[in-house]
């Protein structure tokens, strides 16, 4: 059985979309899962890019794309009614439920959908009071363990290559975006793709020219 560490931030509409869309995806074949909560702004930083939310004239084409997916696969996606927005109280969120471990899917799901179901703002005071009421109403979100927590499956991602979110670490292979699950379909049925150039070629190409940032 293969095992894979998903990579999210609620902050993220394709981390929503993948998340709703793996079990699908992946149906038939034996594997397990780890839901690894990320800051994703931090890793963005760490690489040197901006968001597809940062970047104006791909701002409103991302949003649309999206919601298409969405209504294309059948998944429920409405965009928040602010977009986007700091992350960090979900994700503390998510890191205090799971006691030092990682967050299973009831608590990932539940999030996500605060998020991306019904057109609110993810950040309302009082919707994020009964979300923390309904998840862990005894559990304090600002503790040092929960934040230092966070950073470690944040600097973990980084270490990992993890450049955007979803993302999924299978074995020594990096997977990345919602449109990477028939490919990460492929590879845990065996498909022997894998095992050639195609992939193991592709850091060998030689880079002919750097955009001065």
């Amino acid at each position: 059985m293969k095992h894979i560490t998903f990579y999210l931030d609620f902050i993220s509409p394709y981390a929503h979309l993948a998340f709703e869309q793996l079990p699908e995806a992946l149906m038939g074949l034996s594997y397990s899962v780890s839901y690894k909560p990320v800051l994703l702004g931090a890793i963005l930083k760490h690489h040197g890019q901006l968001g597809p939310a940062e970047v104006p004239a791909k701002r409103d084409w991302t949003y649309r794309h999206v919601q298409w997916l969405g209504h294309h696969h059948g998944v429920a996606l409405t965009m928040p009614a602010v977009h986007p927005f700091n992350p960090l109280p979900l994700l503390r969120l998510a890191i205090a439920c799971a006691g030092g471990g990682d967050p299973n899917r009831y608590v990932c799901e539940t999030l996500l959908r605060h998020v991306w179901h019904g057109g609110a703002d993810a950040l309302d005071a009082t919707r994020l009071q009964q979300l923390h009421e309904q998840l862990a109403p005894a559990l304090t979100l600002d503790c040092e363990e929960v934040k230092a927590r966070l950073r470690q499956n944040t600097d973990e991602a980084i270490a990992a290559g993890v450049f955007g979110v979803p993302a999924y670490a299978v074995d020594d292979k990096l997977f990345w975006g919602f449109d990477a699950l028939p490919m990460l379909r492929d590879y845990l049925r065996g498909d022997a793709w894998f095992d050639g150039t195609g992939w193991s070629s592709a850091g060998q190409v030689k880079q002919g020219i750097t955009r001065q940032r």
